[in-house]
Order: C-alpha cells, then structure tokens, then sequence
C-alpha cells in the first residue's frame, strides 16, 4: 500500500521543496521508494509556478540531489489525499490545524518532532544573506526524515 507525504512551509521555495527532495532521496537509499508519494506545497500563493530559490537548489545540488518541483498552494483536497502533512515551524502547523477540514485523513506534524537531536524548528532562511541557513534547514529535514521513517518501520506512528 503508498503511503503519502506533504511536506509545507510559507512559501514552498526554500524549506518544503528541500524537505520533499531529501525525504525523497530517503526514501530511495532505503529501498522503499515506490511506497512513498511524496510533494511540497506552499500555504501562501506569492510563489506558485516558481522554482526553488536558487540557494535551495545549489544546496541539493551540493548534495547529489536532483529537483524539478515548482511551487504550488496547498489545497483542502492535499488533506484527503495525504496521510502526513508535515510543518516546518508552529506557525505553519497552526495554519495547517486551521485549514484542515474536519473528517480528513492526513496527520499534521511538525517535521522536527523527528529530529532525533531535537531541533525541532526548521526555520526559515529565505531572508539570510548566505546559504548557511540552507545548509541548516538540509541537515535537520535528512534527520527528521530518517527519524520518522525509522518510527514508520518501529509502527511507532
């Protein structure tokens, strides 16, 4: 049976297309990708049809990892059609909460409840002037992601 992720931040060009593409890679090393559907998605529109920003791909790029995601706006249907939905910060998970129509089968979660170093904030590094933010947000999301696959497998979730 697939199991699906969605993984969301403000804007969906920084941290969730970073989150999508790791989990992605993840989940390929593992052996397991065709059990996974895996996206990204924005919970603001400003950037729909855009490519990551550019330091976000530099970054997966640095790391051997290809993307090809442009940024969309979730939609109440991601959460009939997803069972994770995965926040980046309180905000968005408060947002996600708020959105969610009642009846849906999608958990929310926050992506850094899984780091198991316990950063649990993955913040945003959109308005850094560097790309050390970026590299950051990378680290944590390959934790988290390997952190919740292992609690997938423990049936912990």
């Amino acid at each position: 049976m697939t199991k699906s992720a969605l993984f969301v931040c403000l804007g969906n060009i920084c941290r969730s297309p970073i989150a999508e593409a790791v989990f992605g890679q993840v989940v390929k090393d593992r052996g397991v990708e065709s059990e996974w559907k895996i996206d990204s998605a924005a919970l603001g529109g400003w950037h729909v049809g855009n490519p990551p920003d550019s330091r976000a791909s530099k970054i997966l790029k640095n790391h051997g990892i290809s993307y090809q995601g442009r940024a969309r706006q979730i939609e109440d249907n991601d959460f009939k059609e997803f069972d994770y939905i995965f926040g980046m910060d309180n905000n968005n998970i408060s947002n996600l909460r708020e959105q969610q129509p009642k009846g849906s089968k999608a958990k929310v979660l926050l992506l850094g409840d899984f780091d198991p170093e316990g950063d649990k904030i993955i913040r945003d590094p959109y308005y850094d002037s560097g790309s050390e933010g970026f590299e950051k947000c990378y680290q944590q999301c390959m934790r988290a992601c390997n952190g919740f696959l292992d609690q997938i497998k423990e049936k912990k979730i």
